[in-house]
């Protein structure tokens, strides 16, 4: 596919300035691109290749101030990072568009229903009484069971596979290798040491927006729903357990596990290999930071916390700066005593003097 500067301009209304008619088929960083790719510019640290770039177009800033001439053709916005991003985002619904039909082979039952536009990769598996709404891709190998109900415009990528009774919202992208709706992990101890499993007879309901990163896996409500909300978005290697909700927009990266039952609001930032016991609550708008540990809630909005147990991430990088100064910390208590030791001296050998 080829767009001139002058369609690129039009789709994410910038100023063009040079040839309109210079045009791009791909994309590329702008310190390696080449003529006929498309880069952008949005950190200044990278001004530089701006100036010996050999991309056609180059999305910039509508601020930045020319220090020499440029060869690219240059489209001016506000956001130079947002711009590019819708323009990728056009871009894959293009690529994503081409798909229809059914592949073979692959399983779609006869009380399926399947809207339109929709295309199923081989070797999938549609199960009795799901629903596949309009504009829905299905990569191969993907897994879906029965009554499961899929949104619109939604994107399975290849080996997801979506357990029966889930409810999947609109415009939801689910990444290659995630599991909706394994059994949460409920077993009931026994007076003999053994676990007795717990039927989990939930679902797992994922609102509309939602993307999903690799190997993710959210599990079953026991009774109910397990509930990711509209906007969130999760990275690869998610663990959320079972009962579980997942507030609006929140965003929680790679490694991250939330156990049972758990309640995070809604624009919670979580960060990589962070731990969340069960039964919590986490007010809206809280930071959890990367490899933190939280084992009570957070019930105060716009809390930080750090550290395994978290704690508030104000008074943790002063716990740590003391941490750092302790053994300068030590020498001068040590003065300090030589110094109360040697005065006490002084005053004992006066006072036997006198």
């Amino acid at each position: 596919m080829i767009f001139t500067a002058n369609q690129i301009a039009v789709l994410i209304k910038g100023q063009i300035e040079g040839n309109p008619e210079s045009s791009a088929n791909s994309f590329g960083r702008i310190e390696e691109a080449q003529q006929g790719q498309l880069a952008f510019l949005a950190n200044p640290k990278y001004e530089e290749y701006l100036y010996s770039t050999k991309a056609s177009v180059v999305i910039v800033s509508d601020k930045l101030e020319l220090k020499q001439p440029v060869d690219s053709t240059l489209i001016r916005v506000a956001d130079p990072y947002s711009a590019f991003a819708s323009l990728l985002h056009y871009y894959q619904e293009l690529k994503t568009q081409q798909l229809q039909g059914v592949e073979e082979p692959c399983f779609i039952s006869s009380t399926a229903k399947k809207g339109e536009n929709v295309f199923v990769g081989a070797f999938a598996y549609i199960g009795e009484a799901s629903e596949i709404g309009n504009n829905v891709k299905i990569f191969p190998g993907v897994y879906i069971g029965n009554s499961v109900k899929i949104g619109e415009n939604c994107l399975l990528h290849p080996g997801v596979k979506i357990y029966h009774d889930c409810i999947i919202g609109k415009n939801v992208t689910i990444h290659a290798g995630t599991v909706i709706g394994g059994d949460g992990f409920g077993f009931a101890p026994q007076a003999d040491g053994s676990f007795k499993k717990v039927p989990q007879i939930g679902n797992v309901i994922i609102e509309d927006n939602v993307e999903i990163g690799s190997n993710a896996t959210i599990d079953r409500a026991t009774i109910g729903s397990t509930i990711i909300k509209a906007g969130a978005k999760l990275d690869n290697l998610i663990q959320i357990a079972h009962n579980v909700e997942v507030g609006i927009n929140t965003v929680i990266a790679a490694q991250a596990g939330v156990s049972g039952s758990t309640k995070i609001g809604n624009n919670v930032m979580i960060g990589g290999q962070a731990g969340v016991v069960g039964h919590i609550q986490i007010a809206d708008f809280s930071k959890i930071n990367a490899q933190s540990g939280v084992s009570k809630s957070i019930k105060i909005p716009k809390s930080a916390v750090t550290g395994s147990p978290a704690f508030d991430y104000t008074s943790a990088l002063r716990s740590q700066a003391l941490t750092r100064n302790l053994p300068d910390m030590e020498k001068r208590i040590t003065e300090l005593e030589n110094q109360i030791k040697l005065l006490l001296e002084e005053k004992l050998n006066a006072e036997h003097l006198h």
